[in-house]
């Protein structure tokens, strides 16, 4: 269990239409689509990867990944 524990550093990834391609400023806050929390960046780029591809056609459409590990451990 303990290994788990030092392995987890947690990546939320999400997305949503932008307004302006020169600003990240979304269209509609509760349109966001929420991918979901992954235990390690690997799998959560894997996942954004697959939701960027899957919304190609809609150029305002864009998904992020955020280090959620970094903003619960800042000091790490």
């Amino acid at each position: 269990m303990s290994d788990q524990k030092d392995n987890q550093l947690l990546h939320l990834v999400f997305g949503g239409e932008l307004t302006d391609l020169s600003d990240v400023h979304f269209k509609d806050l509760s349109d966001l689509d929420i991918v979901g929390i992954y235990p390690n960046y690997q799998s959560a780029h894997a996942a954004w990867k697959a939701k960027a591809q899957s919304s190609v056609d809609n150029a305002h459409m864009r998904y992020f990944i955020v280090h959620l590990h970094r903003l619960l451990n800042p000091e790490a």
